[in-house]
C-alpha cells in the first residue's frame, strides 16, 4: 500500500516551494557557543591556507605542472568550504536549525558533488603528472604542456559538473514522503535519499553510478599511475634517486588517502547503514578538517611552495615597515 503522503507527493513534495529544515546540530546546544567558535577558526584558516598557496602560485615566474594542478585543487577548496560552512555555522547561531529552499538544497549538493568530483578528477591527473615525471623524464616538458594541463583541468571540472547535475536531477526528482527535516547541517546526499518514499533500491542507483565515475575510476588511473612509479623505481640502483622520486609523490598521497577515505566511507555503502549521528561526525572531518590539512600537507612537503611563501611575508613585513 503506498503510504499516505506519498500520494501526495504531486502537490507537496515536487512543488519547488517546499522548504527543508536542516537540524544541524540541535541536539548539542549545550555546545553551540564552543562549535561555533572552532568552526570559524577552522574555517577563517583554511580560507588563509588555501589563499596563500593561490597566491603563491600565481606569483611564481614560472609553473610546473605539478604548481598549476596545486593551484586549482587550491581553488577547489575554497569554493568547497564557502559552499558547506557557512549554512552550519548559520545553524549554530539559530540553534534550532535553519531552513533552506527546495532550489537552494538542490543547489548545494549539486555544487558539493561537483566540487568534490572535480578533486577526484584532479588527483587522477596530478596522478598522471607524476608519472611521466618519473617514469618518461625525457618527454615531461612536452607531454605535460601549458595547453594540455589547462585542457586537462577543464575537463576534469566539467566532468564532475555533469556527472553531479545528473545526480542531483536524479536526487530531487524521488517523492519525500517523511517529514522535510533534514538531520545534518548541509544536504548531504544520503541525508536526503532517507526522506525518499521509496522502499526498492533504485533510487540508490545514481548515487552508485556517480561513486563509480567519481571515486572509483578515479581512483583506478590513479592506482595505475602509482603501479606504473612503483616499477619504475624497482630498477633505480641509487637509494638517494629512489627517495628523491618517492618524496615528490608524497603529499599528493597523503591528499589522495584523506579523501578517498573519507568519501568511500560516506558514500560507497547502501541506504539502511546511514547513520545521522556518525554522519554528521565523518562529515565534519571531512568537510573541515581535511580542507584544513591539504595546504599544511603541501607547503610543509614543498620547497618551492615554502620559499614563495617566505618570499611573500617578507614582502608583506617590509610594506609595513614602510
Amino acid at each position: 500500500m503506498p503510504c499516505e503522503a506519498c500520494m501526495e507527493r504531486d502537490n507537496k513534495s515536487t512543488d519547488a516551494t517546499v522548504e527543508f529544515l536542516l537540524l544541524g546540530f540541535s541536539e548539542l546546544l549545550c555546545l553551540r557557543v564552543l562549535l561555533f567558535l572552532i568552526f570559524l577558526i577552522v574555517h577563517v584558516v583554511t580560507l588563509a591556507g588555501n589563499a596563500m598557496i593561490f597566491m603563491a602560485v600565481v606569483m611564481e615566474p614560472s609553473r610546473p605542472p605539478m604548481h598549476f594542478f596545486l593551484c586549482q585543487l587550491s581553488v577547489i577548496e575554497l569554493c568547497y568550504t564557502l559552499v558547506i560552512v557557512p549554512k552550519a555555522l548559520l545553524s549554530l547561531i539559530v540553534g534550532d536549525g535553519s531552513t533552506v529552499s527546495f532550489m537552494g538544497c538542490a543547489v548545494q549538493m549539486h555544487l558539493f558533488v561537483a566540487l568534490g568530483g572535480a578533486e577526484c578528477f584532479l588527483l587522477a591527473a596530478m596522478s598522471y603528472d607524476r608519472y611521466v615525471a618519473i617514469c618518461q623524464p625525457l618527454h615531461y616538458v612536452a607531454v605535460m604542456s601549458e595547453g594540455f594541463c589547462l585542457r586537462l583541468a577543464v575537463a576534469c571540472c566539467l566532468g564532475a559538473f555533469a556527472v553531479a547535475l545528473g545526480l542531483t536531477v536524479a536526487v530531487f526528482r524521488l517523492p519525500f514522503c517523511r517529514s522535510h527535516r533534514i538531520n545534518h547541517f548541509f544536504c548531504d546526499i544520503p541525508a536526503v535519499l532517507h526522506l525518499a518514499c521509496t522502499q526498492s533500491y533504485t533510487s540508490e542507483l545514481p548515487l552508485l553510478a556517480a561513486c563509480v565515475l567519481l571515486l572509483l575510476l578515479p581512483f583506478l588511473l590513479i592506482l595505475t599511475s602509482y603501479v606504473c612509479i612503483a616499477a619504475a623505481l624497482v630498477h633505480v640502483t641509487s637509494s638517494t634517486g629512489r627517495g628523491k622520486a618517492f618524496s615528490t609523490c608524497v603529499s599528493h598521497l597523503a591528499i589522495t588517502l584523506l579523501h578517498y577515505g573519507c568519501a568511500t566511507f560516506m558514500y560507497v555503502r547502501p541506504k539502511t547503514s546511514y547513520s545521522p549521528v556518525r554522519d554528521k561526525l565523518v562529515s565534519l572531518v571531512y568537510t573541515n578538517f581535511t580542507p584544513l590539512l591539504y595546504p599544511l600537507i603541501y607547503s610543509l612537503r614543498n620547497k618551492e611552495i615554502r620559499g614563495v611563501l617566505r618570499k611573500m611575508l617578507r614582502k608583506k613585513k617590509k610594506a609595513q615597515l614602510n
